[in-house]
């Protein structure tokens, strides 16, 4: 990470954020919601598949990495439908009650120390702010208290693609107006936003692997960024950060 750091970040007028494992811990959130479906199917054992059908989901979705459709919102659930014997609109009501509505009340605790000053420095100092993840995200910000400039997702009807397919992030730099060399893109899997990046022409910046409790990858990036402007006071008229 240090040699990704010490870049000229004076070229950085936009920085892009995947979402999950990359704004909040991942872990814990698992952890509360391993609770909460076991009391809630614990009770109501006649439903037990669903919770087959959520890892069907899930496992869908990583097996059709890369992939675009016409309607990639749709055929989402039309994957599992086929592979586990309920509709697609039985699917749809499951994934969005566990997958994207009810983890949401857990991401305040869950988001990583240093999140919130670095999205504030960003904003303090002109730097643009995107947000790109597989997952719908809107929910997700409001959350954790985060704001972005521009909010996209995979699924969204103007992209239609999952990552790794760099149609996603070209789409959001071009509604930042920017050109893809001039963002900076922060995600938590290389595999997925790393080659994404790589395809779009993009930095990439890996989030280090930190339990929650000792996570400090956002206040040292502010920190460099903070060493990086006081260096360019020093020849320029203008501060990147306060």
């Amino acid at each position: 990470m240090a040699d990704a750091l010490d870049r000229n970040w004076g070229g950085v007028k936009a920085v892009i954020f995947d979402v999950d494992g990359t704004l909040y811990a991942q872990a814990p959130l698992r952890r509360k919601m391993r609770l909460d479906l076991i009391g809630y199917y614990g009770l109501r054992p006649w439903r037990v598949g669903e919770l087959l059908l959520l890892r069907r989901f899930r496992t869908e979705r990583e097996k059709h990495a890369a992939t675009t459709a016409q309607n990639l919102e749709s055929a989402q659930y039309e994957w599992c439908a086929r592979s586990t014997g309920y509709s697609a609109q039985q699917v749809r009501r499951v994934v969005d009650q566990w997958i994207f509505r009810h983890p949401n009340q857990y991401l305040a605790a869950c988001t990583y120390p240093g999140t919130h000053l670095f999205f504030a420095a960003l904003r303090a100092n002109g730097i643009k702010i995107g947000i790109y993840s597989d997952y719908p995200a809107h929910e997700k910000l409001a959350a954790m208290g985060l704001q972005a400039d521009v909010v996209i997702s995979s699924t969204d009807p103007e992209v239609n693609a999952f990552k790794p397919n760099p149609f996603g992030l070209r789409y959001l730099a071009e509604r930042l107006e920017l050109a893809p060399e001039d963002c900076l893109f922060i995600g938590d899997r290389p595999e997925l936003d790393g080659a994404c990046a790589a395809q779009s022409s993009m930095p990439f910046l890996l989030v280090e692997k930190q339990p929650l409790a000792d996570f400090t990858f956002f206040h040292r990036l502010h920190r460099r960024f903070f060493d990086h402007s006081l260096r360019a006071h020093c020849h320029e008229p203008h501060v990147l950060f306060v």
